[in-house]
């Protein structure tokens, strides 16, 4: 294995005139997310498919020395160059951020794993371990990556994250091609890339209790963590450090009618009231002047005992088919699937996740929705 540390905008074009004739790309970052709201990309990491075993090069890209990210960009969007990458979604935080363009089309090995039977969420040195038969070191693993100089420690660690790799994909798409997997691959990393773009739910929606509110207050708790949302990523810093998800909880069903009483509220800090206080309050009383007709409609309860019972038959029958298709249950459908199902039947609109489209869709979706029309009391 070579290494090359590319720390000039020069450099990089080099890179990339030399690595011209490669059909796949092996990608991974390394990046730093302690105290801001967005990661901060310490290091990017590429290995191109075109090399021979003997020759595979890892190039190690420092950001802090790069001004002109075009030459990535290019490469990104290149759809006849596959990005190959392990357990991508923070990843693909950030490209977003960094580069304002997403690596397509996308290989997740740890989805392709998943769909190959050979386990679900594997970590990387894992499946190295499990293809490679080696066991890769993890020294680094919570290492300072925004520290100049970088060790040779830390780039022997990182070159390794993406030369290993190619080694897995190579395995990973021969089976993929075999099984009839490779498309199911390509399908779920084109969901990933289309979920991120498009967010499937509101921040409010993800808070415990939420369900318990009035349509009133709930319009206030939205707005609420919608403020947040923007206030976070301002300030750059992580959204429980604005105020957490149980203090949003707690201004959505406070009564305060004055700068005062929101000062009271448990939880709120003193700094959030000093530097935001009005426009919280603001925020607070506009929700309350809500026409009726424009609030939003309450969440749904947790599910009954009835509809858990019926979680465990969709259960069942899904791990008959992860049986035939050999693949793991948990790539086919999450718990959050199975609700969402069980809410549909039951009448409640949902909104369709991308995921159930495509391959997933004749496989297990229409499937699940048969059988509970079928067996509805």
């Amino acid at each position: 294995m070579q290494r090359v540390l590319i720390e000039s905008d020069e450099a990089l074009a080099r890179m990339f005139s030399h690595e011209t004739s490669s059909g796949a790309v092996m990608v991974d970052t390394e990046f730093m997310r302690r105290s801001t709201f967005y990661p901060e990309v310490g290091l990017l990491q590429l290995c191109f498919a075109s090399d021979p075993p003997e020759s595979e090069t890892a190039w190690l890209i420092d950001p802090t020395k790069i001004s002109d990210v075009s030459p990535l960009v290019a490469c990104f969007a290149d759809t006849s160059v596959l990005k190959v990458l392990h357990s991508a979604s923070e990843d693909l935080e950030v490209f977003q951020r960094w580069l304002g363009q997403l690596p397509e089309p996308l290989f997740d090995s740890q989805r392709a794993a998943a769909l190959l039977g050979m386990g679900f969420g594997l970590g990387y040195r894992a499946l190295v371990q499990q293809i490679c038969d080696v066991d890769l070191p993890k020294g680094e693993t919570r290492s300072n990556w925004l520290q100049r100089p970088l060790t040779e420690s830390q780039c022997e660690y990182a070159a390794q994250d993406v030369t290993w790799l190619l080694r897995v994909w190579r395995e990973l798409h021969r089976r993929c091609e075999e099984e009839g997997r490779l498309e199911w691959v390509l399908s779920d990393g084109n969901n990933a890339l289309s979920s991120l773009i498009l967010s499937e739910s509101e921040p409010h929606e993800k808070i415990k209790s939420a369900w318990k509110l009035t349509p009133r207050q709930l319009a206030t708790l939205a707005a609420v963590c919608r403020w947040r949302e923007k206030t976070a990523k301002q300030r750059n810093k992580p959204r429980a450090w604005i105020i957490d998800d149980q203090t949003c909880l707690q201004v959505a069903l406070s009564p305060a009618t004055s700068l005062e009483q929101l000062a009271n509220i448990e939880g709120l800090p003193a700094g959030v009231i000093k530097h935001y206080g009005n426009e919280l309050f603001q925020l607070m009383a506009e929700q309350r002047s809500l026409p009726e007709a424009d609030l939003p409609k309450p969440l749904p309860s947790p599910l009954n005992s009835e509809q858990r019972g019926r979680m465990k038959e969709l259960k069942e029958r899904v791990r008959d088919e992860a049986r035939r298709l050999r693949v793991e249950p948990e790539i086919l459908a999450s718990k959050r699937d199975y609700e969402l199902l069980l809410r549909e039947a039951a009448g409640v609109a949902i909104r369709t996740p991308q995921h159930w489209t495509g391959w997933r869709e004749d496989l297990v979706v229409r499937p699940l929705r048969e059988f509970l029309a079928e067996t509805a009391q």
